[in-house]
């Protein structure tokens, strides 16, 4: 205000007519600080998904290193297992051309073969002989010159010693024959029963019947050694037993 009235006493302006206007500033509006306003901006698009820098995050599954290794390891066994059978077959399978009588040969054909390790060298001298039917049957036994056994009865028919079936012939019809095998040489052969309990196979015992006969044929008995028949034998009521 000084500044006014000493500009008019130099222009010899009363001062009484001089009118002082102040004029008034305008308070600056105070601007916003860009900062806040840039943070705020930024979380405002965040918030809303719109940014695709601050998209949300998806974890990766990563495979456990250890779980990686047991599996190359167990894939690792499984190809040496499959190079050592690899390696066996062609073994057996050269062996069996140039060496035909190699122990890993006759292992094998014991296997397929379904052998005991220990064969049965008994001889029929070796076996108690049993009778053939019941001690209640009412058959009369008689043997051929041959050494045949032969009888005619309404009955059931046991083995003459423990065996295993060898084979099962015939039918119902014209009767059954049934081949025992009791060692390695000595088998016996019964023909003309009507029943057969037992299958090919199947062990039977002496003291448990292995047919059935119902008088209607005769029922023959023939015991072999070897392949050859046997022609030593005597009957005692029914009783067997090498002569």
């Amino acid at each position: 205000m000084n500044e006014e009235l000493e500009y008019a006493e130099m222009l010899e302006i009363p001062v009484e007519t001089v009118t002082v206007k102040r004029k008034e500033r305008k308070k600056r509006e105070q601007e916003p600080d860009l900062k806040e306003q840039l943070v705020q901006e930024v979380n405002e698009r965040v918030g809303a998904g719109e940014d695709p820098a601050y998209a949300e995050s998806t974890p990766i599954a990563r495979a456990n290193a250890y779980e990686g290794k047991r599996q190359k390891l167990s894939k690792r066994i499984i190809l040496g297992e499959f190079i050592a059978v690899c390696a066996l077959c062609a073994t057996i399978f050269l062996t069996n051309i140039f060496m035909t009588d190699s122990a890993i040969n006759i292992f094998v054909r014991g296997l397929f073969r379904g052998e005991a390790a220990q064969a049965d060298n008994r001889v029929y001298s070796d076996f108690t002989l049993s009778p053939v039917v019941s001690d209640m049957a009412d058959a009369d036994i008689a043997v051929s010159e041959t050494g045949v056994l032969s009888f005619t009865s309404k009955c059931s028919v046991y083995s003459p010693c423990n065996g295993t079936v060898a084979s099962v012939s015939g039918t119902a019809e014209t009767g059954y024959t049934v081949e025992i095998k009791h060692s390695d040489s000595f088998s016996t052969i019964m023909s003309g029963l009507d029943a057969v309990y037992s299958a090919a196979g199947e062990t039977v015992r002496s003291n448990i019947p292995l047919g059935y006969t119902d008088g209607e044929g005769e029922v023959r008995v023939m015991f072999y050694s070897e392949g050859a028949l046997l022609n030593c034998l005597t009957v005692d009521e029914n009783t067997l037993a090498w002569s």
